[in-house]
């Protein structure tokens, strides 16, 4: 048999999970579709967890990509100065930061998620001279010892082996209930010499919470957070791995609420390709590093480079970033339209833009909704501490006939998993 899993289980190792989720083999993948080795057609719902936001194998991108292994570009350099190098920071700062008035110095510092987050927090660590960092509950931020001391996930930290030290953990936005105001819990710490939370380094947090149950943060909190770091001093870091590079319709998360973080991590999508590569953006006061102080085998992905840079070329066009928000929009309405036809999953819309879901506090259903929707054709993950989420991530470039074929398969599987659970009527 072609779709034969039995070498994954005898010699992959347990910590695998994803291939748990999909059980299959996959062998292509095309913009919103992969197939597997039985000739299966999925739509990908998924976009490998943020890192396809453009889908797989863009033909441009991989056009520039052959054209530049077939010219012997350069592939792995470290740090040194290269020609694909150029090109990104030059196509970044036109076509990305100049427009948004942003200004910003570009590290490179180890191709993945938590080597940004892991560079942010050195350093503000450094800059400070202060040691805490805050953190929001259900935040995800990484897997090495710095990123997962502010990830919120207790099973994730206790993976670690031992004490996570040197951060405290506040509320999110509307953690607590939709009325109270978490930022005055974190005033009131700051302010009282005797709640034993000192002045940190940093806040980190993402402004819509990808892996933690896509809780959102209004523009009005991260105004008053923004306000609140620069009170006392304190490092705003943006989080922007899974929520940027226009998932939530903008560039950059955090432009609707207007403001300006002192530092932004991207990875994931910044690549275009799915190829391994990460930015950690700097204000330029705060660029205080030594030479090498924070450093990295593969800090300079020449080949991410090149798609990443024709990536950005989606960007000239003012008609795209408008696009993402039409189809938000047509996300918004069935996720909405879908909790009134069934109001037994006791169900309720999280997210927003191109990174949205169903939450239901009914045991295990979006699990089942989620692999029925496999079954059915579809890849989608689930999110929240208990998988209580189900979560839509096409590409942001999808087709509208594929979206709605996307929403036709997921309200089948919710309507068939209401049924078993015997929630709606026959």
């Amino acid at each position: 048999m072609k779709n034969d899993l039995t070498v994954f289980e005898q010699l992959e190792s347990e910590v695998r999970s994803y291939c748990r989720s999909f059980p299959t083999i996959f062998n292509k993948a095309q913009g919103h579709k992969m197939w597997d080795v039985d000739g299966k057609e999925y739509l990908d719902f998924f976009s490998g967890a943020g890192a396809l936001n453009y889908g797989h194998n863009d033909p441009n991108m991989k056009k520039k990509l052959i054209e530049y292994i077939t010219d012997d570009g350069i592939t792995h350099s470290l740090d040194m100065a290269s020609t694909a190098k150029k090109d990104f920071l030059n196509k970044l700062n036109e076509v990305i930061l100049k427009p948004r008035n942003l200004d910003y110095k570009v590290m490179f510092p180890g191709p993945t998620g938590t080597n940004t987050v892991e560079s942010a927090l050195k350093l503000a660590r450094k800059v400070t001279g202060r040691t805490e960092v805050i953190s929001f509950t259900n935040g995800f931020h990484g897997m090495t010892i710095g990123a997962l001391s502010v990830t919120g996930n207790s099973f994730k930290r206790k993976g670690a082996g031992i004490p996570l030290h040197n951060t405290v953990t506040m509320p999110y936005d509307h953690y607590m209930d939709e009325t109270s105001d978490s930022l005055d819990y974190l005033e009131r710490y700051l302010e009282d010499g005797g709640s034993g939370v000192e002045i940190p380094a940093a806040v980190i947090l993402e402004t819509v919470q990808g892996e933690g149950g896509l809780n959102t943060a209004s523009n009005e909190w991260l105004k008053k957070l923004d306000t609140i770091c620069k009170r006392w001093g304190i490092f705003l870091i943006i989080d922007d791995v899974q929520a940027g590079v226009g998932r939530t319709g903008t560039f950059f998360s955090f432009e609707p609420a207007g403001i300006t973080p002192d530092v932004v991590c991207l990875s994931k999508s910044i690549g275009g390709y799915g190829l391994p590569f990460a930015i950690t953006l700097i204000k330029p006061e705060h660029d205080v590093w030594a030479p090498g102080e924070h450093n990295g085998t593969f800090r300079g992905n020449n080949m991410a480079f090149v798609t990443a840079t024709e990536a950005l070329n989606y960007w000239d066009d003012p008609s795209f970033e408008k696009s993402i928000k039409d189809k938000a929009e047509k996300i918004t309405e069935f996720l909405e339209g879908l909790v009134k036809k069934y109001p037994e999953m006791e169900g309720y819309r999280k997210g927003r833009g191109i990174m949205q879901g169903i939450s239901s506090p009914v045991e295990g259903f979006s699990e089942k909704v989620a692999a029925l929707a496999f079954e059915k054709g579809l890849i989608m993950e689930t999110a929240g501490a208990d998988d209580e989420v189900f979560k839509l991530f096409p590409p942001i470039n999808i087709d509208e006939k594929a979206l709605e074929q996307g929403f036709t398969i997921i309200e089948e599987s919710v309507k068939s998993i209401a049924k078993e659970k015997d929630l709606v009527s026959s």
